[in-house]
């Protein structure tokens, strides 16, 4: 969600309703999922001084607070960042998840029945996922995003993204992406790892060089690649079925 005077990103509950609302009053059927992600953004005030925290980009938020805009429209899936970790190339930005506020929020999002697409940026998560499932904050089927590519977190090369797979708890139904350029060859990637994909802007600006895409062009091209590759791609119907998905509103 951004904030349409500025383009910033927010978690502001109202805008979420908006678009949400707007989205279940369509006549188009599509699986909501909204992130709960924002919340845990901290920057440090500089290298040599890193408090008090940079005003510009700093938002935290406690697990509750992260959580309102799920609460209030409870969709069928809300996503869970698995870790804390540098992130983007440079700078002193740093993506804030503690176990303790994981835990917390993976309680809730089991309480409100929302699927938790936890996202996986590196191994190390990877032991946050066995964690909560252990502690019985995670319902079956598991559903978990492996996110590579990104600075500071697991690289896209093969070898890595099935050493994560290899990880995965059993049973668990997961998707791979990669951003930029490795967005396209990703969908082929996942696919043959035995997983979902994930294309779209907020991974990717472009359909070729130069050129910049939408996220219709994005998918349709996902379709395109995936039905070469004689791979189904699944209804709104087939996927709720899978994941065990409420749709409500």
């Amino acid at each position: 969600m951004r904030d349409p005077r500025t383009g910033i990103g927010v978690r502001d509950p109202e805008l979420y309703c908006e678009v949400v609302e707007r989205i279940r009053d369509s006549d188009v059927d599509v699986v909501i999922n909204l992130t709960s992600g924002m919340g845990g953004d901290m920057v440090l005030g500089g290298d040599e001084h890193p408090l008090p925290l940079a005003a510009q980009g700093t938002d935290m938020a406690g697990a509750t607070e992260r959580l309102a805009h799920v609460e209030q429209l409870l969709p069928e899936i809300t996503t869970l960042d698995c870790g804390t970790m540098n992130f983007a190339s440079g700078g002193d930005y740093i993506m804030v998840n503690s176990p303790a506020v994981l835990r917390t929020m993976a309680r809730r999002v089991q309480e409100l029945g929302v699927r938790p697409e936890l996202e996986v940026f590196d191994t190390g998560h990877m032991v946050m996922v066995h964690e909560l499932l252990k502690a019985g904050l995670l319902d079956d089927p598991v559903m978990i995003q492996l996110c590579m590519g990104i600075a500071y977190g697991a690289p896209d090369d093969p070898t890595t993204l099935l050493s994560m797979v290899n990880l995965l708890p059993p049973g668990a139904v997961f998707s791979a992406f990669s951003i930029g350029r490795m967005q396209i060859p990703y969908v082929a990637m996942a696919a043959l790892a035995g997983g979902n994909v994930r294309v779209g802007l907020e991974d990717n600006l472009y359909l070729g060089p130069g050129q910049l895409a939408t996220n219709a062009q994005l998918v349709a091209r996902a379709v395109a690649l995936l039905g070469d590759m004689n791979v189904k791609v699944m209804s709104p119907a087939a996927v709720r079925d899978k994941l065990a998905l409420t749709k409500r509103g």
